[in-house]
Parts: C-alpha cells; structure tokens; sequence
C-alpha cells in the first residue's frame, strides 16, 4: 500500500468555534487517528456536551475503525479538546508535541496552579519530538515542528497531507495571530516557510476557517495556492515584512472568546482540573492578566 495515496481524510466542522476535526484512515476497518478534537463548552453555564465529538465517534464505529492516537496540534485556545472522551469511548492514546511542556510552564504560572499541575507532559501518553514518526495500521504521520502561534505548535504529515494547526489559514484568511504568551511573528513567518517548502501540489488541512461572506466553509487548500495567493504570506513577502504586519495587526485582535477554560483544560490533554472538596471542579479567571 502506497502511503501517499492510501489515506482517507474524513472531515467534521463545527460551527461554534470554527473548528475541523480529522478522522484520518486507510479505510474501513482499518486503524485511525482523530486530530484536534472538540469538546462542547457553554461558557454561560459552564456546561459541557458531546455532540461534536459524538459524530466523530459515530463515524469511527461506523467504518469499523480503530481508535491508534488522538492527536493536538497545539494547546488550543478557541475551544476545548474531547481527546479523553474519545479515549474514554474508543481507547488510542493521547499525543502532542513534546514542547508542550513549554506551554505548561507558562500557563501554570498564569492561573497560580498548585504542584499537583505537573509541568512534564505527563497528562498526554505521547510526547512526539521534531521529525518523530508513528504508525497507525499501514499509514505512518511524521510531527513537524512549526512554533510561531504558540511554542509548542506541530504539524503532521500523513502521506500526500499536512494538518497544520494553527500556522496558516485559507488564503483570503491568512496567518494565526502570534500574540499569546511564548507566540513570535518571526518564528511564525520561518514555520510557513518550513510548510511552504514542500511540493505544490501538497495538501493543507486547517484547524479553522473563519471565511468572508462571500465564500462557504473550506477545510483544504494547497502548498501552491498558499504560496500564489495567502494575503499575509505569498511569495514576495519578506520576513521583516510579515513581523511588521502580523505585529500590527495582532495589537487589534481581541482574546478568544473561550481562551480562559481552553488553555486550562487543553494543558491537562483534555482533563478537568482536580473537584474540590464537594466533588465539582472549577476553572480559574485571573484578572487584569491577559
């Protein structure tokens, strides 16, 4: 089998954070991978549900697949990760990029968490390193380290494919903000490069689409389209140029809506922080932080 064209790339959206999900095969009954998962929050209530993570599991259940790794690219700070319900549900072990720990450091610092917040990965099973490889079945997904967004951010390869995260976006979209704690424009501009580097005909999966009025929803684009026509990042934009206008316009860019319980529950892969004495966990909002 032919890893270059073997894959089977199911996509999920969902439209309260603008968010795609993977499901990525070598076809029925075969093993899979889910990358970037969602986890339902109402941040009025403080209630979770299942609903965006329950299709992804309908689906598994249906193409009689087997659960391997529950992959982040990232720490994401727009919407919570279902990684622990799926592993609840179909088994696979949890992964990320091993500069997690990076992230960790910082955000345990953030929200004043106590020592029983380990700052080693350890709440993931998988640590992937820059250019590691894993299996799943016939297929196998290299990690790419792309830091910029966050510093931690990996892409990974599977075939003919790229799900990169956070990095770029369609290209009437553009670039990620790099403006959180640890994020850096330059470091952005030189992941988009690492990207755009491969050939034109390469796949790009985005984790989001946020699209004018104009155009529907798009999961996919191409190395070539990217490099021909992304607004922020096409061929002929430097680097200096890229820093001063992602600088610029990160300054006008408000917090995620869900950046506080996202961040929180995405640096324990997905868990809740420990319930206090009467049995119910709780999130922190620190004031006049971020």
């Amino acid at each position: 089998m032919n890893p270059k064209e073997a894959a089977d790339i199911k996509t999920f959206f969902d439209p309260e954070t603008w968010t795609f999900t993977y499901v990525v095969s070598g076809g029925k009954g075969s093993p899979c991978v889910v990358i970037d998962s969602v986890l339902n929050y109402d941040p009025k209530s403080g209630r979770t549900t299942n609903h965006s993570a329950d299709q992804v599991i309908d689906y598994i259940q249906a193409e009689q697949l087997k659960l391997t790794w529950v992959l982040e690219t990232h720490a994401h700070a727009d919407h919570l990760t279902a990684a622990p319900y799926l592993q609840e549900k179909l088994g696979g072990q949890l992964v990320i990029g091993n500069r997690i720990t990076n992230v960790q450091n910082v955000f345990k610092g953030v929200f004043n968490l106590d020592d029983r917040f380990a700052t080693d990965g350890s709440q993931f099973d998988r640590l992937l390193h820059e250019g590691e490889s894993i299996s799943f079945g016939d297929l196998s997904l290299k990690a790419i380290f792309v830091p910029g967004h966050t510093p931690a951010c990996m892409a990974y390869e599977i075939g003919n494919a790229l799900f990169i995260g956070d990095t770029l976006f369609m290209p009437d979209v553009g670039t990620a903000r790099c403006d959180f704690p640890g994020g850096d424009a330059r470091t952005l501009y030189q992941s988009i490069q690492k990207l755009l580097s491969y050939p034109p005909e390469t796949k790009l999966y985005m984790c989001h689409d946020y699209p004018p009025s104009d155009r529907p929803v798009e999961s996919c684009t191409t190395v070539g389209t990217e490099k021909a026509k992304n607004i922020h990042v096409h061929d002929g934009i430097t680097e200096d140029q890229f820093v001063q206008m992602r600088t610029a316009r990160d300054k006008t860019l408000a917090m995620p809506h869900l950046i506080l319980p996202s961040i929180q529950v995405n640096i324990r892969a997905g868990h809740f922080p420990e319930p206090e004495a009467n049995g119910k966990a709780y999130l922190k909002i620190p004031l006049n932080v971020l």
